[in-house]
């Protein structure tokens, strides 16, 4: 009987990001493996001792997570197979018989702080926070008593033991987290038309225009850029890489020149995956850059140079 495949994702268990990962069809019937950090979920996939690894890459409220931007522009390459968006919503989890009185000292990510800081302004002003690697870590601490309460998910109480003392915190309504599964490189699947591309660009010289022309090279094909982020390389001031996503597949026309562009315009392209975009929203093109635009105008470049009539 064959091994079961192991996945890892951002624990210990009862995380966002374990909910997440049990959402995939790959989860199924797998091994599910709870790292410590983002660092070690991405190390285990690059070592081999997981077939993938599932891991926050930003949020709604707080945008980017920049640990898993910096581990995807640097060390061993991987690459993005799916991505899932979640609902987030937090509960307050406390030791049982723990009152909103009791609470001197309050735990969580550093994401979830972002999204409960006017609540915990007007509701626990004089708390004390310290920032858990996880939700789920912060409410193991408070179970071992290191905490007086952590923001999680409420169905993480139970895992610990706790109670959740209040349910659907959340300063933004609606907010949501979106996770990306994550291998070693290989082939990308086939488009389903309504698919996302990602990779990171170094900018070759600090000089004025230099990111306008990184953005023309998507600007002028008609791609849709749904999101850029800078990130420092490390070495020096200034110097910075852009972590990108855009609609549409690299096997696309148009979203292939624009990565073929970037390559002839940057020192370095890290290729991050062509996968199916969560929701399966079609992308928006605009008049002009249309995959059979493009190819009409491949024949007519075909016909100019055979002699044909060039108009």
């Amino acid at each position: 009987m064959p091994a079961r495949a192991r996945y890892t994702y951002l624990g210990p268990e009862g995380t966002f990001t374990e909910v997440a990962l049990r959402t995939l069809p790959e989860a199924a019937d797998a091994r599910l493996i709870p790292s410590r950090t983002v660092t070690a979920a991405l190390d285990a996939v690059r070592s081999g001792d997981a077939a993938g690894a599932l891991v926050p890459i930003e949020n709604s409220v707080e945008g980017a997570v920049t640990t898993t931007l910096d581990e995807l522009a640097t060390g061993e390459p991987l690459m993005i197979y799916r991505e899932v968006v979640l609902p987030i919503s937090f509960a307050l989890l406390v030791r049982p018989g723990t009152t909103l009185d009791d609470v001197k000292t309050v735990t969580g990510h550093p994401v979830a702080q972002a999204q409960v800081r006017r609540w915990l302004a007007t509701h626990l002003p004089h708390a004390e926070w310290e920032s858990a690697p996880s939700n789920a870590e912060g409410a193991r601490l408070v179970r071992d008593g290191r905490f007086d309460c952590a923001f999680a998910g409420a169905f993480t109480a139970t895992r610990y033991g706790l109670e959740a003392l209040i349910t659907d915190i959340n300063d933004v309504a609606g907010a949501t987290t979106r996770f990306v599964l994550l291998g070693r490189p290989g082939r990308i699947g086939a488009p389903t038309r309504a698919d996302k591309t990602s990779a990171v660009a170094w900018l070759a010289h600090n000089h004025p225009g230099a990111l306008l022309e990184l953005l023309q090279e998507w600007a002028v094909r008609g791609v849709n850029l749904m999101r850029i982020e800078s990130r420092p390389t490390g070495e020096g001031l200034g110097q910075y890489c852009f972590s990108i996503d855009v609609e549409g597949h690299a096997s696309d026309r148009r979203v292939a020149e624009a990565l073929m562009g970037l390559y002839r315009l940057c020192p370095k392209v890290r290729f991050l995956g062509s996968y199916p975009r969560a929701g399966q929203a079609r992308p928006s093109v605009r008049p002009g850059p249309s995959e059979v635009q493009f190819a009409e105008s491949a024949d007519w470049l075909t016909r100019c140079l055979d002699g044909g009539a060039p108009d």
